[in-house]
């Protein structure tokens, strides 16, 4: 049973969250034991036969995954069990989802992504295996998937057709969208021409920055930074009048300040999923599988237990779209 948790309300739960937004530059190494296991990890795989490439005219990111398998006998899969360790990429900032509760002694992670990162350590690890989380900046998920550094990310992580092209996602397992948060008293109402003239923050990397890019309704856009938590910090230091990043992660940040809100509604459609090296179709597969069974019972018990009080009773995980 997943322990309740505290709330963080108010800038002294911010600030003492900020602390982890330096640690998360250092790709901190967290252990979790579950009875042993050694070796460097030995990240890759060399299932590529049914690969595809995606094109952009055709791109449908939420049914860009291979279907679901039970086995543990791919490539990939047989090199995290021998090893015996499975290297998971992680936030250790975002409330609600990957955070360090700094009301806690044990400071332990916890939050909705960090259920799911266990849901898949149990399911792949052999007994007396260890899942490691190591904590990644917004700007460096896919080098780090790209490097070797971890075997997955399972950080609010959406899939886009770029990423497509350099990682492999699991199905989708949460759907978001862009959205605006500012001061309650600010005249900003969304995603619209109030940003205008404007100071606005996201985070270098996200699809945030990427749709400001595409449509910035005058706003100043040249404060980007390496995690979505600072974003949050310069508002409050009056550093920015907005911020603009996915709305789940907005709706968190906005419960950590009461002097903040959503503006509007999400500008679009997004969806998040677990990333992988590219070519490492057994392990997708495999994810693939650990969701179909996390969406009958455990996805929901998550999202009540951490996200439900922002975002509403009621939610549901999408259904998951296959390739092939």
């Amino acid at each position: 049973m997943r322990a309740r948790r505290v709330s963080l309300r108010g800038w002294g739960g911010v600030a003492a969250m900020a602390v982890a937004c330096v640690l998360t530059a250092l790709f901190v190494l967290l252990p979790v034991t579950r009875g042993g296991g050694s070796g460097a990890p030995a990240l890759g795989g060399t299932g590529v036969a049914d690969v595809i490439r995606t094109k952009a005219a055709d791109c449908k990111p939420e049914a860009s995954s291979l279907r679901p398998s039970p086995s543990n006998a791919g490539p990939t899969v047989s090199e995290i069990r021998e090893r015996g360790r499975l290297v998971i990429g992680v936030d250790q900032n975002s409330y609600r989802w990957g955070y360090r509760d700094p009301n806690k002694e044990s400071g332990s992670l916890e939050g909705f992504d960090i259920d799911l990162a266990r849901a898949i350590a149990d399911a792949i690890l052999p007994e007396g295996g260890t899942v490691q989380y190591r904590a990644i900046p917004t700007n460096q998920r896919i080098p780090a998937l790209k490097d070797g550094h971890v075997d997955m990310i399972v950080r609010t992580m959406t899939i886009t057709c770029e990423r497509l092209k350099e990682v492999d996602f699991s199905t989708a397992y949460f759907k978001t969208g862009v959205q605006v948060f500012a001061p309650r008293t600010s005249p900003i109402t969304g995603f619209n021409g109030t940003l205008a003239g404007k100071r606005v923050c996201s985070a270098t990397g996200s699809t945030a920055e990427t749709e400001l890019k595409k449509r910035s309704f005058g706003a100043d856009i040249s404060v980007t930074v390496p995690n979505q938590l600072d974003c949050l910090v310069r508002l409050q230091l009056g550093e920015v009048d907005a911020v603009v990043t996915d709305s789940a992660l907005a709706a968190g940040q906005a419960a950590q300040d009461p002097t903040v809100e959503l503006k509007g509604q999400p500008y679009n459609t997004e969806y998040y999923g677990v990333a992988m090296k590219k070519g490492a179709d057994d392990l997708v597969r495999r994810v693939n599988q650990v969701l179909v069974d996390y969406r009958r019972g455990d996805w929901q018990e998550s999202y009540d237990d951490w996200l439900a009080e922002d975002l509403g009773k009621g939610g549901k995980p999408p259904e998951p779209q296959y390739r092939d």
